[in-house]
């Protein structure tokens, strides 16, 4: 009787190869060879450069800026994969798109977080991994095997110092409680949440601080730091009590320049330690910024999906 085999391989899309490259080594497999090439009329064109027949496929492409770009390469991937008779294709997506548009809060909106997991679905892809999503409710949206990874432990690992033996761990809103109340229980350390009020699409404000503040250093935590709002919010903060300086544990750095510019005229932030889920190129380079890497957690994530082993709940965000 013949034995099926289908060999482990990694491939990547434009998007981030820098992090596919870095878990490839881990992995001790080749980077697969494919191409991306952007044509004039701004279609892009995708080209697998190797046989992939009977392979199982993992394919790295967190969907960051620019994000429909990125997200339509993916799908373009996913369609090749497929007709080049792959055995199976799974999505690695540490930074998911739409993800923060996962539901109507008004009459007439799309839910676009929906689209994307119909989207990759229907492309092929037989599984999907991702890194701290927006709304864990997400998950719901596919039909297909979804690990819903967590970054928590790896970011609470550089807060065991013992400057930080008098910190709080502050959530910025209701709906990061959960994850905060990972870190607080990581670190032994008191939970204190923010409430605020959305004013528009971009702009919110806080009302009140829940929790003791007082004296103690804030370690600020949020999935994703974008147009940076969540900086703003250290003066509520500061106001009930804050001492010393803040830090932020953020996962996924997408940081817009504005986000760059509140960091740096604050003196009281004294630190935002982030992620590689999305490249952090020059330009969003800070002596405040510290990236740590996911590509050993991906890595072994990806390793035990490939032989059928268990993934472990610690690396699970329940």
């Amino acid at each position: 009787m013949v034995q099926s085999y289908h060999p482990l391989r990694i491939f990547t899309g434009s998007a981030h190869p820098a992090l596919a490259r870095e878990i490839a080594d881990i992995l001790h497999v080749d980077l697969g060879r494919a191409t991306t090439r952007r044509l004039p009329d701004s279609e892009m064109h995708v080209m697998l450069d190797e046989v992939v027949r009977d392979q199982d496929i993992f394919f790295i492409q967190p969907c960051c800026e620019p994000v429909n770009e990125h997200l339509v390469e993916l799908i373009l991937y996913l369609d090749a994969f497929r007709r080049a008779s792959a055995h199976s294709v799974s999505v690695v997506i540490p930074y998911f798109p739409y993800a923060r548009q996962e539901r109507m809060a008004k009459g007439r909106e799309a839910i676009s977080a929906r689209v994307v997991a119909n989207m990759i679905e229907m492309g092929g892809a037989r599984r999907v991994v991702y890194v701290d999503i927006h709304n864990r409710a997400i998950q719901g949206f596919f039909n297909i095997p979804v690990d819903p990874l967590s970054a928590v432990h790896l970011l609470a690992d550089y807060f065991r110092a013992p400057e930080y033996a008098n910190a709080a761990i502050v959530s910025p809103d209701v709906g990061r409680a959960s994850m905060a109340g990972k870190y607080a229980e990581l670190l032994n350390l008191p939970l204190v949440v923010m409430h605020k009020r959305r004013t528009d699409f971009t702009t919110t404000e806080t009302t009140h601080v829940v929790g003791d503040i007082q004296g103690r250093r804030p370690i600020i935590i949020d999935d994703v730091m974008a147009g940076g709002s969540v900086l703003k919010q250290v003066d509520a903060l500061y106001e009930a009590g804050a001492a010393g300086t803040a830090c932020f544990a953020v996962t996924h750095p997408v940081l817009l320049p504005t986000a760059l510019d509140l960091l740096e005229k604050d003196e009281r932030i004294e630190r935002l330690v982030v992620m590689n889920t999305v490249p952090v190129s020059e330009t969003k380079r800070h002596s405040k910024v510290v990236v740590l890497s996911v590509a050993q957690l991906l890595a072994d994530i990806i390793n035990r999906i490939y032989r059928g082993e268990s993934i472990s709940s610690k690396l699970i965000l329940s």
